[in-house]
């Protein structure tokens, strides 16, 4: 078969299993998310075989080792995803939400209420945890899920997905609501991005070439997710005890993410105190400096380039500049952020307010790291994406966003 009938194969039976899960109650999925999540933990070493398979490979390749640390499971990792499961099925259940609503002067009833996409796609790199959260998301949100990872991932994907399905089954719930898309190569991908009428929905994470590849030729409806070219601004009124603070956590507490700071940019005014400051605490963490003419004139710092702006680097790296004042840093952000997160240090409330107002970011954080937009953080309690668009959901997406809506009409006998 080819690329294109096989991934039309799993699809079509995707369709037949969303419409079961449409109608799930919530207790059948929530007893289904238990039962995956105890999966993970019985079938541990299956899965962690097949991610040695995976790590070795990847090893064997020279990967950079911040790729690797995605690619890598262990047990506590494998604990992790299962708690994830377990958070999701203590959710509520959006489905059926009503929206708005209300009694129309004619007498209709009209509610629009949450209903489930039906098929999601999911086309994502390296990080095998992706597979289980989305499994667990996509169930609790009533739609069925198509898994497209990275053929560097493909054991460990495959073990996840096999054990997961095993429990959809013994819970009662059709196993093709979790699928592989089948096939390595990258006629696949594009046979998943043209299933236009089976597939309902795209959403890529990853790299910023895999997502910009998507969007640009898929025919399927794509929420663009996850780059994140973040930048911390530490203004002129900004407390530099906790700047400090910020700047590392935001850099160093866990580079591989999409939340992690690439960029700082600090006022003239605070400059000559703040720089030395941040680059020896950055330096001592291990993070290069790609810094501008005033940071690039202390020791270890790397002259940075035109591109470094707007790179995600994704490693102990961090792009650094001075800037004038506010209007120079929010024209800044603008010009290079990729609307992820973005932050300001400051304790001038009107500085603050027009950063708000200004930065035009899915997240934008006062006095706080960039690490802290996450769904869990956020207090939903799980996420699929960070969506940096603008249209039907941005920023973290919970539940709720992997929902549409439809509009319910009851009348007794109303003509028009």
């Amino acid at each position: 078969m080819t690329a294109e009938a096989d991934v039309r194969e799993v699809a079509e039976r995707a369709r037949v299993a969303a419409r079961s899960l449409a109608v799930a109650t919530r207790e059948r999925k929530d007893a289904a998310l238990q039962a995956m999540a105890d999966a993970l933990l019985a079938e541990t070493p299956r899965i962690l075989a097949g991610n040695d398979e995976d790590v070795a490979r990847a090893e064997a390749d020279g990967t950079p080792a911040n790729i690797i640390d995605r690619l890598r499971l262990t047990p506590e990792r494998l604990e992790a995803m299962a708690q994830g499961l377990r958070d999701v099925a203590g959710l509520a259940d959006p489905v059926g939400e009503v929206v708005r609503g209300g009694v129309l002067a004619n007498g209709l009833e009209l509610r629009q209420i949450r209903v489930p996409f039906g098929v999601v796609g999911m086309i994502y790199e390296a990080r095998p945890n992706v597979t289980a959260d989305a499994a667990g998301i996509c169930l609790k949100s009533g739609n069925a899920v198509l898994l497209r990872g990275s053929s560097s991932a493909r054991s460990s994907n495959a073990a996840i997905v096999a054990v997961l399905r095993d429990a959809l089954a013994t819970a009662g719930l059709p196993e093709d609501a979790v699928q592989l898309v089948p096939g390595d190569t990258h006629d696949s991908v594009k046979a998943l991005m043209r299933a236009r009428g089976l597939v309902d929905v795209l959403i890529p994470r990853g790299g910023v070439g895999l997502i910009q590849s998507v969007v640009q030729d898929s025919t399927v409806p794509v929420i663009e997710t996850g780059v994140g070219n973040c930048h911390v601004y530490v203004d002129r009124a900004a407390d530099l005890d906790k700047a400090l603070a910020i700047v590392l956590n935001a850099k160093t507490h866990r580079t591989s993410v999409c939340n992690a700071a690439e960029s700082l940019l600090v006022h003239a005014e605070v400059a000559e105190e703040f720089l030395p400051r941040v680059a020896t605490a950055l330096q001592q963490a291990g993070v290069t400096i790609h810094g501008d003419a005033a940071f690039a004139a202390l020791d270890g710092v790397v002259p940075a380039t035109d591109d470094d702006w707007d790179v995600e680097y994704l490693s102990l790296d961090i792009a650094a500049r001075v800037v004038h004042d506010l209007d120079e840093a929010i024209d800044h952000i603008r010009r290079h952020s990729s609307a992820h997160t973005d932050a300001i240090v400051t304790d001038d409330q009107r500085a603050a307010r027009r950063f708000i107002a200004e930065v035009d970011s899915a997240a934008v954080l006062v006095n706080a790291s960039t690490r802290f937009t996450d769904g869990g953080e956020f207090g939903f309690g799980a996420e699929i994406g960070i969506s940096t668009q603008k249209l039907h959901a941005r920023g973290p997406m919970g539940l709720p966003e992997m929902t549409s809506t439809k509009y319910v009409v009851i009348g007794d006998g109303h003509v028009r």
